[in-house]
């Protein structure tokens, strides 16, 4: 089975967004040092790093009695939103009905 799920974030603070990212990966104790200096730099360079850093959806359904999460991958990305264009309507069907 496949969650699919889109979020639109608007960033009020993208200083205190690095910043709590930044926290994040000083705190991973299995990232080494050289991925630490990449990670930091990219967390510094772009929010959609930032984010992609603090949000983790392994933390959303790892508890889920029933479930084994098989495999998981996300991204960010920079967007132009407008809420009243119909490209944004997240309620409308993507067409694909995989169980």
């Amino acid at each position: 089975m496949r969650l699919r799920v889109d979020l639109v974030l608007e960033i009020q603070d993208a200083d205190e967004l690095a910043a709590a990212a930044l926290a994040r990966i000083a705190e991973d104790p299995e990232m080494r040092p050289e991925e630490r200096t990449h990670a930091e730099a990219a967390v510094r360079e772009d929010g959609a790093e930032a984010l992609a850093y603090l949000v983790d959806p392994i933390d959303l359904v790892e508890a889920l009695p029933g479930a084994d999460l098989v495999q998981a991958s996300w991204s960010s990305e920079r967007v132009g939103y407008d809420p009243d264009d119909e490209e944004w309507d997240l309620d409308e069907e993507d067409g694909n009905d995989e169980d």
